[in-house]
């Protein structure tokens, strides 16, 4: 967290702050888990970029509109500069067992990346598909890309199917999610799309949705 002009007393009390947030989540945690607390009096979403170095994978929660700088992440903008996966959170979601993956493919680099990422929950997942959405007149096209996506991810042991579906007339996240929570998947595995103009971060609009509307914990990479 940080404040412009900050007083003594303004400091003191967010370091205190911090402090409490930092004995919660150790109780959270457990004392029979290996766990670090880090905290700084810093802009937040630049500080995580910069703590990210240290990790393998990132949890935020699902990103609210309007949200304050100074004391909350902006997940969009940390998930383009840090480098890593991002675990999105709804927050009501409790808990993930990732036990039917869905793998919402586009041919990019962000999608491979996300793809490549994502393994370590591959390997666990009872169920794993891969799905395409494109135009009518792309299907064979798709069809191509997730059998390579799906011979791929046999060669790591991992057994998963593909589905192309024709894009729907709407948003993209609503249909993905929508076929997501159709076939009961509790992880979404996209590309993060997104390019940073004039200081501020400009996502896609699949990306911008999944982050402020999906019900589903996404893993997402750039």
């Amino acid at each position: 967290m940080i404040v412009d002009n900050a007083t003594e007393f303004d400091i003191a009390k967010m370091k205190a702050a911090l402090a409490e947030a930092g004995s919660k989540f150790g109780a959270a945690a457990g004392a029979g888990r290996k766990t670090e607390w880090r905290s700084a009096i810093e802009f937040p979403t630049q500080t995580l970029i910069s703590e990210a170095r240290c990790a393998d994978l990132i949890l935020v929660e699902k990103s609210k509109a309007g949200g304050d700088i100074y004391r909350n992440v902006d997940a969009g903008a940390a998930i383009l500069g840090a480098g890593r996966p991002f675990l999105v959170v709804p927050a009501a979601v409790k808990s993930l067992a990732a036990d039917h993956v869905l793998i919402g493919w586009k041919d990019t680099r962000e999608a491979r990346r996300a793809v490549q990422d994502a393994l370590p929950f591959l390997h666990e997942a009872k169920r794993v598909t891969v799905m395409e959405i494109c135009g009518k007149d792309e299907m064979d096209i798709a069809r191509h890309h997730l059998a390579d996506v799906v011979r791929y991810l046999a060669q790591h042991r991992i057994k998963a199917e593909s589905r192309v579906e024709i894009q729907a007339h709407g948003s993209g996240a609503d249909q993905i999610i929508g076929l997501a929570e159709d076939e009961g998947a509790d992880l979404l595995v996209t590309g993060a799309y997104g390019h940073s103009r004039l200081n501020e971060w400009v996502f896609g609009g699949m990306t911008r949705d999944l982050l402020t509307s999906s019900p589903i914990c996404c893993l997402m990479s750039h």
